[in-house]
């Protein structure tokens, strides 16, 4: 009996320490940390890698919506709603006006026969009050005809990160960064390259950057045209879409090149500014020849 009660006895005791034994590793590592400093922690290949959670700005949905919302407070946009709530409320005082006008004749004449008076005395003020709204609203209209648009510094929004135009588009955003920078520094150096072929430079980049994001703009619309198309369909329109995708990457690369060469004459100096004067020079034709054909394809 005795034997067999310190048997349970053992077992027992050996129960309660295999419980203990998380704390007891978790006590050895905090020990051996005090002496230790905590290295690296090096990835364990039996351990499956926690995934990331998405972004919020990476989700297609999200993206759409902030671009509409860009688009929305655009000061283009805002001017041309504001047009058109004044010119429906222009609308609105001239026909106001025109009946109150009708009615003062109408009750002048005594056309109405009841309340004449009345009628006349609230026909006139009728035409009075409508009248004064409408050439305020006329006013206001011809006001926001002559408003012009500030420059707005800030880039496009880029086409949704689902989208084959979005790392182009982010590619074409940087490099109108770098460009800026550099043209900044040529202009500076006024000396050293004609202020002319900066300008050149400049505008042939404006108008190629401007025919990149017209094609950026037909691969969105094919990509909502193959959402909505038949599943048999949908094979011509990705081939489309690769198609464009090609002339954006091509268009890039000549953007590139002028960013090359600009970045060649801002370093050049001494007898290598001629050369990197003639390397300007023909990226930014090169560049125009292919704006030229961007714009024929958009």
């Amino acid at each position: 009996m005795s034997g067999r009660r310190d048997f349970g006895e053992f077992s027992a005791r050996l129960e309660k320490h295999l419980e203990r034994l998380p704390d007891y590793a978790q006590r050895a590592q905090d020990k051996l940390q005090r002496y230790f400093p905590p290295t690296e922690e090096r990835p364990n290949p039996l351990r499956r890698p926690q995934a990331r959670p998405p972004s919020v700005t990476e989700v297609p949905v999200f993206a759409e919506v902030r671009a509409k919302w860009e688009r929305w407070n655009e000061p283009a946009a805002r001017l041309a709603r504001q047009k058109r709530r004044t010119s429906r409320a222009l609308t609105l005082w001239i026909v106001l006006t025109l009946l109150c006008g009708l009615m003062a004749v109408a009750a002048g004449f005594g056309l109405v026969a009841a309340q004449g008076a009345g009628t006349l005395t609230t026909g006139i003020a009728g035409v009075i009050v409508f009248g004064v709204l409408g050439t305020r609203s006329g006013l206001r209209l011809r006001q926001l005809n002559r408003t012009e648009l500030p420059v707005s510094t800030t880039p496009p929004p880029l086409p949704p990160p689902g989208s084959a135009a979005h790392e182009p588009m982010r590619r074409l955003a940087e490099a109108e960064e770098s460009l800026a920078e550099l043209l900044r520094q040529l202009s500076a150096q006024s000396a050293a390259v004609p202020e002319n072929s900066v300008e050149d430079a400049g505008t042939t980049a404006a108008e190629a950057a401007a025919a990149l994001r017209g094609i950026a703009a037909r691969i969105e619309a094919v990509e909502r045209a193959r959402k909505a198309s038949p599943v048999g369909q949908r094979a011509a329109l990705d081939s489309a879409v690769q198609t464009l995708r090609e002339q954006l990457d091509d268009g890039l690369d000549g953007y590139g090149a002028l960013i090359a060469a600009a970045g060649q004459a801002v370093a050049a100096s001494g007898n290598g500014m001629q050369q990197s004067k003639e390397a300007l020079t023909d990226a930014t034709d090169r560049l125009a020849g292919l704006a030229i054909a961007l714009r024929e394809l958009s």
